[in-house]
């Protein structure tokens, strides 16, 4: 997607975040979000076969990978450790037995 497709979205996006009435908005919203949960799962996907590939196939580190699809580290490495969730639901480590 290039800068100007990028831009185009977050403008409509700020143009529902902008109706008056808030049923209307609320209605939008909810339209939006929904169709963005499949939409989710397609674009992590199509992510995280990239990020394989890219150390696989190109031997980058997991931080020139970060870099390069300017996206954090913990991603990339969350990708290898078969990690899908969000930040607040991520197992803890292990505790050291003593």
């Amino acid at each position: 997607m290039s800068d100007e497709e990028v831009r185009r979205v977050t403008e409509a996006v700020e143009a529902v975040e902008q109706i008056a009435d808030v049923e209307q908005r609320v209605r939008a919203k909810s339209r939006i979000m929904a169709a963005q949960v499949e939409r989710n799962r397609e674009w992590a996907k199509e992510r995280d076969e990239l990020i394989q590939r890219l150390h696989h196939e190109e031997g980058l580190s997991y931080r020139k990978i970060a870099a390069r699809l300017e996206i954090k580290l913990s991603t990339v490495q969350d990708v290898f450790r078969g990690y899908k969730g969000s930040g607040t639901t991520r197992p803890r480590k292990a505790e050291p037995e003593e």
